[in-house]
């Protein structure tokens, strides 16, 4: 099972999930899953498609929003509308934590809260706090 860290009550990100973690993904709770990994970005990582039937099959939602780098707008967006107990992730969690944080600071979330529970769950955004407040963090 991936380290899954819990952002909020209703948010968490983990590394990389096996095709065998969607059961138990399921019994834990979690309701829609968000990959933010390309396809092929490392040679043992299930295709988004294979991952996507397994989802479907435990009854979990799940959407493909990749990036590399700075969050796309797709990765925020999807952040922000997750709805239910959702868990995000990409090959270490930094990057869905990040594209959570840009959708709180999107909705005027204070950024010393967002960098505090990231930091909480295991993640450094302290230098995105400028970043934050230009979103709309206040």
């Amino acid at each position: 099972m991936a380290d899954i860290r819990r952002v909020t009550d209703q948010f968490a990100v983990a590394p990389q999930i096996a095709l065998e973690d969607f059961a138990t993904l399921a019994d834990m709770g979690f309701r829609h899953i968000i990959n933010n990994r390309p396809d092929g970005e490392a040679p043992d990582q299930p295709s988004s498609a294979t991952m996507a039937a397994a989802a479907k099959s435990a009854g979990l939602t799940y959407v493909h929003a990749p990036f590399v780098g700075q969050p796309t707008s797709d990765a925020v967006r999807e952040a922000a509308q997750a709805s239910g107990r959702t868990l995000a992730f990409c090959r270490s969690g930094t990057r869905s934590v990040t594209a959570w944080a840009m959708a709180q600071a999107g909705d005027g979330a204070e950024a010393q809260d967002i960098i505090e529970l990231a930091a909480e769950a295991g993640y450094n955004l302290a230098p995105m706090g400028g970043l934050l407040r230009q979103l709309g963090a206040t």
